[in-house]
């Protein structure tokens, strides 16, 4: 103490207590930098969901696997949850998605009530491609979920409609024949005492009861030939026999036309097949060229054997110098009843069959028909299929092929 009785108090140095306050707040700050830093490395405590994910029961994709059909698991968002590979190549599924607006509202329908239901539809894909015509079933699969099981019935209703026209062609081509017999008979009994009027009928008459057995004939024919299949019990078939018997059966209306015909040079070629189906083929490939030729006009048939790939190939022509096509008929010239002169079809008594059944005959031996044309320089019909090899051809190697 001093002399003054006062208390002994030091002097606080000023430059101290900075420093010390300096180095609290340097504490202070790193702690809470290390405390932000160890709460950014450390990862963020797990948190669970239970799922919501829709489970489709078992044994569902199972039964879809074996299914011909179309099958389509959806979903209660209307997501995709299974699809067959039927499906996507219809086109019913896109992605994750049902493409088509009539199946997703019957999908949407089905889980809203939980009652199945089944419809046919009929689904435009465009001018390109033909309608889709589907048969489908649709039914709940548990609570959200919803089964599609379509049949594409596209083919059968495809050979439903050529059925339906091929009948009613017919019938309109067998009452033109009919008809005009009928008239020609009344027209004969009325003339009774005209004998020049009398032949003049008769002769009519005569055309066509002849046009009308030449129909009745290819009609069945072409019946036939849908339900024969001439590979079942195929037999070796001389190409060149075949031509020239084909030929002398057309000589006579190739004459009453003015028309010759003339074979190519043999082609020592042999194909697998029904030698009556493939004579008719290729005598109404000539008798079509014939009637469609002008007088003084050449037809020429030839065969030759042409090589493709690994296989060998027949390829029967027909060629002519006749009135030719026009671009838009080339499409059209084999369809059943299809004229493209119908006044001189008429005149000639063609069917409008002769082409389809060529046609038909090249398909069933597993070969294919095609047709060049130009109006006014002619035609060549060409009937192309296998060639059947009675002796191994010899093809070059490789090293043969790198000499040449």
């Amino acid at each position: 103490m001093g002399r003054s009785g006062a208390p002994n108090i030091s002097p606080v140095n000023p430059l101290g207590a900075e420093a010390i306050a300096l180095v609290v707040g340097l504490l202070v700050g790193g702690l809470v930098v290390w405390l932000a830093m160890r709460e950014r490395h450390e990862p963020p405590p797990l948190v669970t969901f239970e799922s919501d994910i829709p489970v489709v029961p078992d044994g569902v994709a199972e039964v879809l696997a074996v299914l011909h059909a179309a099958g389509v698991v959806v979903g209660p968002h209307d997501e995709i949850l299974q699809a067959t590979a039927v499906a996507r190549t219809l086109g019913l599924v896109r992605g994750n998605r049902v493409a088509m607006p009539e199946l997703l509202e019957l999908a949407r329908s089905v889980r809203r009530d939980g009652k199945g239901r089944n419809a046919e539809l009929e689904i435009d894909r465009g001018s390109r491609a033909a309608a889709l015509h589907l048969e489908a079933r649709v039914a709940p699969l548990g609570t959200d979920l919803v089964l599609i099981v379509a049949d594409d019935r596209t083919a059968s209703r495809r050979v439903e409609q050529t059925r339906r026209d091929f009948v009613a062609n017919v019938s309109h081509e067998l009452k033109t024949p009919i008809g005009a017999i009928s008239l020609l008979a009344e027209a004969v009994m009325e003339a009774a005492d005209d004998p020049a009027a009398v032949r003049k009928f008769a002769g009519r008459m005569d055309v066509e009861s002849a046009r009308l057995t030449d129909l009745v004939g290819q009609i069945i024919d072409l019946s036939r030939l849908q339900s024969d299949d001439p590979l079942a019990e195929a037999k070796e078939v001389d190409v060149d026999a075949l031509l020239a018997d084909a030929v002398d059966r057309c000589r006579v209306k190739a004459e009453q036309h003015h028309v010759t015909l003339a074979l190519g040079r043999p082609s020592g070629a042999t194909v697998l097949g029904n030698r009556r189906q493939l004579r008719t083929a290729i005598v109404n490939l000539v008798e079509n060229a014939v009637v469609y030729s002008d007088p003084g006009a050449r037809v020429v048939v030839a065969a030759h054997r042409q090589a493709a790939s690994d296989d060998d190939y027949v390829e029967i022509t027909v060629s002519d110098t006749g009135i030719g096509l026009r671009p838009e008929e080339l499409e059209r010239v084999f369809e059943r009843f299809y004229r493209v002169d119908y006044a001189r079809s008429r005149a000639n008594g063609g069917s409008g069959l002769g082409l389809s059944i060529v046609k038909h005959i090249a398909a069933s031996h597993g070969g294919e028909v095609g047709v060049w044309s130009r109006p006014g320089q002619g035609s060549t019909f060409t009937i192309r299929m296998p060639a059947h090899l009675t002796e191994p051809v010899a093809r070059p190697t490789d090293r043969e092929e790198i000499r040449r």
